[in-house]
């Protein structure tokens, strides 16, 4: 035990506010950093919102040790190891979880009738006090590293907090209440198939006939969104350019960003990761990115203890709860932890540009405040590997750079990217987060958003990924994107009316489009490539039902339609940076029948493990950035 038991000042002993010194004053006067030392940080506060003791560590001007003995001596309090003396876990029952995180503290010892506190930042122990109202007449804090706060909170509190993530979005809004291990799910799955199956039999015709009109409407919704985005997407981009300026900003306090980065079985990929986010531009005293894995995901664990982390980053543990094991969880388990403003989701793959985090600062500065979230543009640094990765690469290009700033400017709703996520937290609180069981929780949040009146903004600015360059994991990654737009769907779809009522017709047709007609595009894809056959000379099904006329019109709009698509992803393709892809666009429609595949994979898991999390498989491309 330590020896701080038999030192323990007095309740009334802290050093009153008014006899207190500030804490640069303390630190010149110990010799810990230089009166000029203390003039730049002072002039830096000015500009940033970030307590003087965090942007000294930083600056790399002292050392958190040290900033911690000073504090100490300010404030008149011990400090605390709490990895050497752990917390009793019975103290749980004496703070209510939610006000240790709000402010950052944690019960640590009790002797006698005295709760001694861990704090980082004694003001946030005063504030805890106001709080406690009689209750903090006996607590005293002690002085403790933040990383340690955090893991001590995890260790008391993880197994509620856990749950509490588990189950953050009201159910009314989520999809958990289905059913896993239903015992009519396979059943009706296989009724399903049966009918289908029987419907070929007794009547293949026109069997044949009404899915393939099924197929043809949504194609034309798909192709119609797209070529109204493109030509908006087209039109502001000359409009831009006629009329671009550029405006000076008038200086704003900076604040406080936290980055949420979840990782999962990672071996490859955490130590580059960390190499790429030191080039952040960000003062590193407003930024927090916090590592996110699971408790029994020893694989991370070990990459990340053979790294060195700079003090700007941190780790949190979500421990294990009903065998959810989700990006959406972990999201909301951090999320409570984290102290910024803002917050912003990356990837484990990502290499954002250096200056991405003031360029979101800056537009949420200038935003309306009903602009929840904004959403940076991903790209891939290995669209060079192979074949599989230059249409990745354009797939990308043609969606980031085209259609979604084009849906963006029609004003539809925004399925939202995993990846280069911006929010205003204190919206995002209030829509209680991410869905934990949705394993496309972006395009849930994103629909949630709308439906709640806020406003999602596409920002210029890039964020690399690694693509699939392999057959398989492109399957995996994209049936888990499928079947979470079907999932998507059918929670929204659960009351229609409300949804209309939200949303209004346009966005409301423009989710359907969205997630139902974009999944039903690739579950029926090869329906509509039969069309090929008609437009070489030969006759197709449908001919015999609805007659030649309509085949022919049929296949020739399917016909433009592919047109249409590979003209989009032509000019999504056409700058500089993407140029050498231009040729590779011809063999798109190669590409696609994987997608296929996908869907078939997906409906599969919808039927079997609706809340199944596929991995993506992160560095196994020999490019690099």
């Amino acid at each position: 035990m330590s020896d701080l038991y038999l030192r323990l000042p007095d309740p009334q002993a802290a050093t009153p506010p008014t006899e207190r010194l500030p804490l640069g004053r303390v630190m010149v006067n110990a010799g810990i950093i230089s009166q000029n030392d203390l003039v730049h940080a002072l002039d830096l506060q000015r500009h940033i919102d970030a307590p003087l003791g965090e942007i000294l560590v930083a600056e790399g001007l002292a050392s958190t040790f040290d900033v911690m003995q000073m504090v100490s001596r300010q404030h008149n309090i011990p400090v605390a190891d709490l990895f050497a003396d752990p917390p009793d876990p019975a103290l749980s029952a004496t703070l209510p979880s939610r006000l240790c995180l709000t402010h950052r503290c944690v019960p640590w010892l009790k002797i006698g009738d005295i709760l001694l506190v861990g704090t980082t930042h004694p003001d946030d122990f005063e504030k805890l006090r106001t709080c406690m109202g009689d209750h903090s007449r006996r607590m005293l804090p002690v002085l403790v590293e933040e990383h340690q706060i955090r893991a001590h909170i995890g260790t008391l509190y993880g197994e509620e907090l856990a749950q509490k993530a588990a189950t953050r979005v009201p159910t009314a809004a989520s999809c958990r209440s289905w059913k896993v291990n239903s015992r009519m799910r396979q059943p009706l799955a296989w009724l399903a198939l049966g009918l289908c199956f029987a419907a070929l039999v007794f009547s293949p015709l026109w069997t044949i006939t009404l899915l393939m009109l099924f197929a043809f409407i949504t194609l034309m919704m798909t192709t119609v969104m797209k070529l109204a985005a493109f030509i908006a997407q087209i039109t502001k981009m000359s409009a831009s350019t006629i009329t671009q300026h550029d405006h000076g900003h008038a200086p704003f306090p900076l604040p406080k960003v936290s980055v949420l980065v979840p990782l999962l079985q990672e071996k490859e990929i955490a130590g580059k990761l960390i190499q790429r986010l030191t080039r952040l531009t960000y003062p590193k005293s407003l930024l927090e990115v916090v590592l996110v894995l699971e408790a029994d995901d020893a694989v991370t664990r070990e990459t990340i203890a053979r790294t060195e982390m700079p003090g700007w980053m941190s780790v949190i543990e979500v421990p294990c709860a009903n065998n959810l094991t989700t990006k959406p969880r972990a999201l909301n388990y951090a999320l409570d932890f984290c102290r910024g403003s803002i917050i912003g989701v990356w990837d484990a793959e990502d290499a954002p540009e250096p200056d991405q985090i003031e360029k979101v600062v800056t537009r949420f500065q200038d935003a309306a405040g009903n602009v929840a979230c904004l959403q940076g543009v991903l790209d891939y640094y290995n669209s060079k590997s192979n074949w599989l990765s230059r249409c990745f690469a354009i797939e990308y290009a043609t969606w980031w750079r085209m259609i979604l700033p084009g849906i963006a400017h029609l004003g539809l709703v925004i399925p939202l990217g995993g990846t280069t996520l911006f929010f205003r937290r204190s919206i995002l609180e209030k829509l209680s987060g991410w869905d934990a069981h949705n394993v496309t929780e972006d395009a849930d949040l994103g629909v949630r958003l709308a439906r709640h009146g806020y406003v999602t903004q596409l920002i210029p600015t890039v964020t690399y990924e690694e693509a699939n360059c392999r057959a398989w994991p492109w399957v995996k990654q994209r049936s888990r994107w499928l079947k979470g737009f079907l999932i998507t769907w059918l929670v929204h779809m659960r009351a229609p009316r409300a949804l209309l009522r939200d949303l209004g017709w346009l966005r409301f047709w423009g989710v359907q489009t969205l997630l139902m007609a974009t999944f039903a595009q690739f579950a029926c894809g090869p329906l509509l490539w039969s069309f090929w056959i008609t437009l070489l000379g030969f006759e197709h099904p449908v001919t015999l039902t609805l007659g030649t006329t309509t085949s022919l019109v049929m296949a020739w709009l399917f016909f433009a339609a592919v047109m249409i698509n590979m003209v989009i992803s032509l000019v999504a393709v056409s700058g500089k940076e993407h140029r050498h892809l231009l040729i590779y666009v011809l063999t798109l429609p190669l590409y696609f029948p994987m997608g296929a595949l996908s869907a078939y994979k997906a409906l599969k898991e919808m039927v079997l493990k609706p809340f199944y999390w596929d991995k993506t498989q992160h560095g196994i491309s020999s490019s690099t950035d």
